[in-house]
Parts: structure tokens; C-alpha cells; sequence
């Protein structure tokens, strides 16, 4: 056996035996004629000592010439450690070694594989397998296999059987852009990767099976950001013979299971439940974090008719209140406003009124209104002695309700309210069936257009289709999107007609969608399902903030993978072969 033991079992109890161990070398530390190796390998450190007055000069010589990374081999007793490392769980041993071998020697690494490391971002994505090294990265993919365990029992013992789905489909443009895969044995002719299993899941659902769930790889060709990556993984599910409240119930059973199961934290259940509406309007967002305060308040009736023409031209005024923060500088101010004015947030300026510790209001508007005025406002948003209120206006309401919402989420960091050890569940209900595009002058599906209208809303479907609700729901963890879902259209007449109002003609949506509409016609059940992230929710978990961190070999922020030099070009061969002829691509 290469070895006996790992790096990370040997304690106090095991002092007296003989071991092998095998790993990388950690560190070497030579003092006298002594020489001290940290071995490491996927479950710990060792220490390993090297008496050069008990061992051979060679053994003695061979140790001290040990590199960073190099693979060895070594024997030894394991023995009490007289400076003990109250840090490591084999802090309390050490192995008097005897025997090593060099099984591999290493090149010195390009950065120092410690969880406190000094390489950057690109280097350690170029040379990821050594950055996997690192424990506090290791540790992100072994709770993602734990997460991915505990996904598997809890919906094994809820019924769902796990089938696996296609990889090569049909391409889809709805939604975001396909990554697309030429067939060489049809030529001109393309697969596409799926950006979901959706509607192989719902052809599951017309086959009977009932209850289904697949730990799915998923492909998008959109642009990147912290909790998106071109593929990704989630958890895939559907069941039959639901309505709305069936499937949240068994899914917010699924996050209970899992924070208890993974966190040891009890989440109470049933989660909230708050429409878009409300989420858009005291939020500005429709994954609201609720860790912490400071709803939005639109108080348009108090502060505009009164001479300050940014507010009485505007039209949305909103506020939120920030506890305890009257006593900000004007240096701070100034600098939340440049905040605010940013491109990525939009705002023209910010407005703040002061809640003084005598009661009294003193604003950046004062010369336009009353204390009489101000104080209304203050009542209105509840506001105390030292707190301060914050307005953003103007013409799109839409737009400020963003703004606002990224404001509250900005304080809410400063103020060190979003702690990542607080957890917040809730469910986003009743979304917008469609959204409205100036450009092309025409409805999308908010969700997709297989998600089913409130049964109520079907009516309004050619009198006013913005108003429509959609039987779709988002599970969001401390603002973040975890996961989201709809109950299905299974009737193929008002499928039809929902593509019709998407602008699909009667041929498009038998080109692209026939096959489904033709299952529906040998009876489909009424169904809905969910689709969970899980790179997002390990991320969570493991408290990152990018998903990056808890995938094994992620692509960079411009999709690239630069360990594998991914993507590349292809062979003149190769597009031959597919009968692909490329145009010159275009200088930057």
C-alpha cells in the first residue's frame, strides 16, 4: 500500500504506532539538525519530523532538499508533539520519521497554495488544479457534493425518480442566446446545448412518470457576472397533479431539509409569501433581501406642489429611512450621492433629510419646504430622533424603484445588517405574466411560454395582457434568486394562445414547439415544477460571493477558460468537414 493513513485522521491515541503517509509537501522548516515538513493531502496536515541524530545522513540530506509540492512518501512513528498546534485537529501529533520517499518532485508553484494566498484571480484560474490544492477551496466542492447528496434523499423520499435529459436539443430563441453545435452527419444543420430541460420535463410529466428531478447541466450564452457562469448546474424537478401551493410546500420542505441537514439551522416553515407587486415597490427588486429593514415608501403626495421642480416634475418620489445615520458628514453624503449618480445606478442626485436628536428636521431642500412639510415626511416613514431619510425621483418609475432598491441594499451594508450567518427565506408570488418591449414592439414571456396564467387572469388575455398574472413563484434567500419555478400550461388551446400573444406565428410555434403541443394531445396532466441553482446555493452556504468559488474548473468574467484555453479555433480540417465557412472576424 502506498499508504496507511491519511494526513488528516492520526490523534493523540494513535501515539506508539507505525504509519505511511503520502502527500505534497506543505512547508519545510529546518532548525539545526532538525528539519519540520508539513505533508498535506485532501483530508489535512501532518507534521512530520526528521531528527538528523536518529536518521541517516542520506534520509537526513533527503528531507532537507525537499521543495514545495513535492510528492512523497514517508514512514514513521507517530509520537506526541511537544509544541502542540491547537489550530489543526492532528495539531496534538507529529511522525518521528524513519523512511521517505520522493514519489514526484514539483516545479516551485506560481503562487503560495495557502488560504491566504498570494495569487490573483487570472493566475489561479490558468493553474486551477493547484489552487484546488487549497483547502478553503477544497472545502467549497466538498460541501457541494454533500449539498448534492442531501438533494438526492430528500427527493428520493419525497417520490421523484432522477432521469437524465438530453444534452444535444433543438435551439429555442426565446430567452437567452443558445450555444449552438454544428452535426456533422447533418450537415448545415445545428444541436443547440440546453438552457434548461423544460420542456423534456413536461414531456416527462405527459409520460406518467409523476414526480421527476435531474442534478441537469445547463448552457447560456449571456453575459457574466458573479452568480452566472455559461454553464451551470440546477437541480431540475417536476410533479404532476399539483397547484401552486403543492409545489412550494414540498420545496421549502427541500431548503428546511437542507439547511438543517448541510447548516444545522432550523428555518421555519411556511416561508412569507410576497407578490412582485409589493417586492417591486417597497424593494425595488423582485428578490428582496429581508435581513434587515428600510422599505421603500413612495411619498410623491408630500413632497411634490411645493416649488422644487425636480420633485414636481418627477414622476415616482421615493424614501427609504436608515437608522441611526443623521449623524453622517457632509463628506459622507456627497459621497453617497456620487454613489448613486454612478452608471450602474443611474440616479440623478440624492435628497436627505436629518432627523435631529432634539426631534427637529433639517434637509438638503429646506429652502422648499415647511418643518410643517418634513415632518409629515418623517411620520410617514417612521422615522426617530437621528435617523436620516434618503429620496430619489424622476420621470421612469421603474427605473428609481431600482435605484432606490440598490441604495437600501448599499446601507444595509454599511450599516453591517447583511450578515451572512442570517438566513431570510421567502417566496416572490404572482409575477407579470409578459413584459412589454419598446424595441420590437411586442410581449415576452417574463418567465417562459409554457408558464400558465392565473386561472383568474385568463380573460384578460386579449383585453389587456400586461395585467396578466402568471402562476409562477421565485424562492429568494437574502436577495438572492435560489430558485424559481411556474405551474404548466398543459391545455394545448391556450398554449396556442400564449403564443400568439408572444408574436408566434402558427407555423413557428409548430416548427419550434410541435412536439410538445402533439404530446398534449394524448392527455397531459396538470403539472408544475422548479428549478433550483445550485452554484448559488452552495455559494450561499459557504458564504462567497461569486459562484465561481464553489465550481470545480469555472470559465473567467469573458467566458473563457484560461487553464484549458478555451474556446479556441478550430482546424481548417475540422470546418471543412462541417462545411463551415467563417467570415473574418472583426477587429476590436
Amino acid at each position: 500500500m502506498y499508504r496507511t493513513k491519511t494526513c488528516g485522521e492520526l490523534r493523540l491515541s494513535d501515539a506508539g504506532s507505525n504509519v505511511t503517509l503520502c502527500g505534497w509537501v506543505q512547508r519545510v522548516r529546518r532548525m539545526g539538525g532538525m528539519t519540520f515538513i508539513d505533508l498535506r493531502d485532501r483530508y489535512g496536515i501532518t507534521q512530520l519530523t526528521f531528527n538528523g541524530e536518529r536518521i541517516n545522513a542520506e534520509l537526513a540530506d533527503k528531507a532537507a532538499h525537499l521543495g514545495r509540492e513535492y510528492v512523497i512518501q514517508v514512514t514513521g512513528t507517530v509520537a506526541e508533539r511537544s509544541s502542540k498546534n491547537p489550530n489543526l485537529p492532528t495539531g496534538d501529533i507529529e511522525i518521528d520519521a524513519t523512511g521517505l520517499e520522493v514519489l514526484n518532485r514539483s516545479d516551485v508553484p506560481p503562487f503560495t497554495i495557502e488560504d491566504e494566498t498570494d495569487g490573483g484571480d487570472e493566475l489561479r484560474m490558468k493553474y486551477r488544479y493547484l489552487d484546488l490544492r487549497r483547502s478553503c477551496v477544497r472545502r467549497n466542492l466538498e460541501l457541494r457534493h454533500k449539498f448534492a447528496l442531501e438533494v438526492r434523499r430528500y427527493l428520493d423520499s419525497q417520490g421523484f425518480i432522477e432521469v437524465e435529459t438530453p444534452v444535444l436539443v433543438n435551439s429555442t430563441p426565446e430567452g437567452a442566446r443558445d450555444f449552438v453545435v454544428p452535426s456533422r452527419m447533418n450537415l448545415g444543420q445545428f444541436y443547440a446545448l440546453p438552457q434548461s430541460p423544460q420542456t423534456l420535463k413536461q414531456l416527462l410529466m405527459v409520460s406518467g412518470f409523476d414526480r421527476y428531478f435531474q442534478i441537469a447541466k445547463c448552457f447560456r450564452d449571456e453575459d457574466l457576472r458573479a452568480d452566472r457562469q455559461p454553464e451551470f448546474t440546477q437541480i431540475d424537478c417536476e410533479m404532476s397533479f399539483v397547484e401552486q401551493e403543492d409545489v412550494l410546500t414540498v420545496f421549502e420542505g427541500m431548503a428546511s431539509h437542507l439547511f438543517k441537514s448541510i447548516m444545522n439551522i432550523d428555518i421555519e416553515t411556511p416561508f412569507p409569501r410576497m407578490s412582485w407587486h409589493e417586492a417591486m415597490s417597497r424593494y425595488g427588486s423582485d428578490k428582496p433581501d429581508l435581513r434587515f429593514g428600510m422599505p421603500m415608501v413612495e411619498v410623491m403626495d408630500i413632497m411634490q406642489g411645493h416649488g422644487f421642480g425636480v420633485f414636481d416634475e418627477a414622476a415616482y418620489i421615493g424614501a427609504i429611512c436608515v437608522p441611526g445615520a443623521a449623524d453622517y458628514t457632509r463628506k459622507q453624503i456627497d459621497e453617497l450621492t456620487e454613489w448613486v449618480k454612478r452608471p450602474q445606478i443611474g440616479a440623478k442626485g440624492l435628497v436627505n433629510v436629518r432627523i435631529q436628536a432634539d426631534g427637529s428636521v433639517k434637509s438638503s431642500v429646506d429652502k422648499f419646504y415647511t418643518p410643517e412639510v418634513l415632518m409629515n415626511l418623517a411620520e410617514r416613514m417612521e422615522a426617530k430622533a437621528g435617523d436620516l431619510i434618503l429620496l430619489i425621483s424622476g420621470v421612469n418609475v421603474t427605473k428609481c424603484r431600482k435605484q432606490l432598491g440598490e441604495l437600501r441594499l448599499e446601507m444595509g451594508s454599511r450599516l453591517g445588517l447583511r450578515d451572512k450567518n442570517n438566513f431570510n427565506c421567502l417566496w416572490v408570488i404572482d409575477f407579470p405574466m409578459f413584459e412589454w418591449d419598446d424595441e420590437t414592439n411586442r410581449f415576452y414571456a417574463m418567465h417562459h411560454p409554457f408558464t400558465s396564467p392565473k386561472p383568474e387572469d385568463v380573460k384578460l388575455l386579449d383585453s389587456d395582457p400586461g395585467a396578466v398574472r402568471a402562476n409562477a413563484y421565485d424562492m429568494v434567500i437574502n436577495g438572492v434568486e435560489v430558485g424559481g419555478g411556474s405551474i404548466r400550461i398543459h391545455d394545448s388551446e391556450l398554449q396556442h394562445k400564449i403564443f400568439e400573444k408572444l408574436g408566434f406565428t402558427p407555423e413557428r410555434a409548430e416548427e419550434q414547439f410541435g412536439f410538445l403541443m402533439n404530446a398534449f394531445k394524448y392527455g397531459a396532466p396538470p403539472h408544475g415544477g422548479l428549478a433550483y441553482g445550485l452554484d448559488r446555493w452552495v455559494s450561499l452556504f459557504a458564504g462567497l460571493d461569486s459562484i465561481r468559488d464553489c465550481i470545480a474548473f469555472p470559465k473567467n468574467n469573458a467566458g473563457r477558460d484560461v487553464m484549458l484555453d478555451a474556446p479556441s479555433r478550430l482546424e481548417p480540417e475540422q470546418l471543412d468537414e462541417l462545411y463551415l465557412d467563417l467570415k473574418p472576424i472583426p477587429e476590436k
